[in-house]
């Protein structure tokens, strides 16, 4: 089977609510699918979403980086040449994380299908299915208090709540939450780089003094800040998690080697893709240190390929793959399926998805 050629298209799908951080606000989601086509006629399917607050990557550049430098460099290569695949991938530019996952995922899902096995399997098959939690965006404490409730009643165990737009009004906030959902919900607090390294550790020690038990803390400081994101971590007891500063593998190995996390955030879109993010994995299994598995505003493509490597992994212990929940519709036909907080894997072969219903091609 090798790979004959590729085709780039678009989706739009609107969000239940509008989805607020620290960083951005965002009402629909706007993904790049790609569609890696053997000479068999299978197909493979990849997801990008254009996170460029984040990644630095737009639709657009997202587009040009597969079509015109990285596609045509892996366009005739054998899919069973996995590794040659991914080497070609990762050297065809610098950066561009998003669009290099696109690919890197539809050439899994073309491998596992080759094979007859669920990418699940491949990775590991620690898990048949992963708990989510579900992420509660930034707004005025009452209206978090409502969508919290509702993240309860749905059967979620865990709440992820974003804050960092206000030190004092945060602490509000997740105040009135854990007062709302009681002690046996686990929250976990997403601060998206919006603190100083004392703020964070005053907010978190707030926090701390007031007994309301938070599970973790994701990234309190700017993404580049590692020696803030140390400080934080040696300086409160709450758990530490690196998001945005564990970028890919280098900065992740620099993260563990400083001991300045106790928790990393593995993100397909920010490690280009699966090849790096096993990587990811089994240098944080080395040093000891648990991952959660995470996502930007995927489609269900990519949701099920981020829960196939978290459910293969026994050093994924947590995740956040809520993201095909918070969209109003789902056009992927096939992946993973959903009950309550519990993500299903698919015994079906790769990535178990036949089609993308509303998939726009770019010429």
């Amino acid at each position: 089977m090798k790979i004959a050629s590729i085709r780039i298209g678009k989706v739009s799908i609107p969000l239940k609510k509008t989805f607020k951080t620290a960083l951005r606000q965002v009402s629909s989601a706007e993904d790049i699918i790609v569609k890696v086509i053997a000479d068999t006629g299978e197909v493979g399917f990849g997801n990008a979403p254009p996170t460029a607050v984040i990644t630095g990557d737009s639709q657009d550049s997202i587009i040009a980086a597969i079509r015109d430098t990285i596609g045509p460099k892996i366009t005739g290569m054998n899919v069973d040449n996995l590794e040659g695949i991914m080497t070609t991938i990762d050297a065809a530019m610098l950066h561009n994380s998003s669009a290099k996952a696109a690919l890197d995922i539809a050439v899994y899902d073309l491998f596992g299908k080759l094979h007859g096995i669920p990418l699940y399997k491949l990775f590991g098959g620690f898990h048949k299915s992963i708990a989510t939690d579900l992420t509660i965006s930034v707004n005025e404490p009452e209206e978090m208090v409502q969508d919290s409730l509702s993240a309860v009643k749905e059967g979620y165990k865990a709440i992820k709540i974003k804050v960092g737009t206000d030190a004092a009004l945060d602490i509000k906030r997740v105040k009135a939450i854990r007062a709302a959902v009681g002690y046996d919900v686990k929250i976990r607090l997403d601060a998206n780089q919006g603190w100083s390294p004392k703020e964070a550790v005053r907010t978190i020690r707030k926090f701390e003094d007031l007994g309301l038990d938070i599970e973790l803390i994701e990234q309190p400081v700017k993404a580049h800040d590692f020696q803030g994101l140390k400080y934080v971590t040696q300086n409160v007891l709450t758990d530490i998690m690196a998001d945005e500063a564990a970028f890919g593998t280098y900065e992740v190995f620099q993260l563990l080697a400083m001991e300045a996390c106790n928790l990393v955030n593995i993100k397909l879109m920010k490690a280009g893709g699966l090849h790096n993010a096993i990587k990811i994995a089994h240098f944080a299994e080395t040093m000891g240190i648990e991952c959660m598995m995470g996502c930007m505003l995927e489609s269900k493509v990519g949701i099920t390929a981020a829960a196939s490597l978290a459910a293969g992994k026994k050093i994924v212990t947590k995740a956040d793959l809520d993201a095909a929940v918070l969209l109003a519709e789902d056009p992927v036909i096939g992946g993973v399926t959903f009950a309550q907080d519990q993500i299903l894997l698919s015994d079906q072969p790769g990535l178990g998805i036949t089609d993308v219903k509303g998939w726009q091609e770019v010429m």
